[in-house]
């Protein structure tokens, strides 16, 4: 199956003045579009080439670097775009009780994910998670890293490679992450809080040869 590249829930210049038009036509126009076209190519004749995005990942994860990395990209880049909204949104009781109730106070919780996206070394993602036993945390990740892969739920994230900032802050890092959370998208995070999650990253013999598990955790923190 061939993948394209989603569509932006929102206009190029929507989120000036924290996100350009211009750094948006670089990021998604030409980084995310190449990811795309890159797994394409590479998947052509493979197994992977019936598999979706998730399995995808799986089946590759420290197999096959570079199916894997491309992937995973596009999952991580989709899902961030989904984590931005114009003009931000205001956080939900519910999700601000759940927060306080791991981080003492939002303020908390956000002054510790931008510590952890500013001492991620190079390239990475800064991600919000529930881990495998219902605990919220936060996981800075290297290079494409993805949480699905510790069986985590992905709740929010922040691209930390410069391509995702550096048009805007150069190498001001702090000040682009200060921005992000002047356009997060707590609906989409409010959103992911209440699914339920599929794992389909199992050590089965279905899943190796490209089934995924029926099996299903769901999440409930509300």
């Amino acid at each position: 199956m061939a993948f394209e590249l989603m569509e932006l829930p929102y206009a190029k210049n929507a989120l000036e003045p924290y996100i350009s038009k211009r750094t948006i036509d670089f990021h998604y126009g030409k980084h995310h579009k190449k990811y795309v076209d890159r797994v394409n190519k590479l998947i052509k004749g493979t197994p992977q080439e019936s598999q979706s995005l998730e399995e995808i990942m799986y089946s590759t994860y420290k197999k096959n670097d570079k199916i894997y990395n491309n992937a995973a990209q596009i999952w991580n880049h989709t899902f961030y775009w989904n984590c931005l909204t114009p003009n931000g949104r205001a956080i939900s009781n519910s999700v601000k009780n759940v927060i306080e109730k791991h981080f003492m106070s939002l303020q908390k919780f956000m002054a510790l994910f931008t510590e952890q996206a500013l001492e991620l070394f190079g390239t990475g993602w800064t991600w919000l998670v529930i881990d495998k036993k219902g605990e919220i945390k936060i996981r800075a990740i290297e290079d494409a890293g993805n949480p699905l892969l510790e069986r985590e739920v992905p709740l929010l994230t922040c691209d930390v490679w410069e391509h995702a900032y550096y048009l805007d802050y150069q190498n001001d890092r702090e000040r682009y992450i200060e921005n992000f959370w002047q356009i997060v998208n707590w609906e989409f995070v409010e959103e992911n809080f209440g699914k339920t999650m599929e794992y389909p990253f199992r050590r089965t013999q279905s899943h190796e040869q490209g089934r995924p598990s029926p099996k299903r955790k769901e999440v409930r923190l509300f």
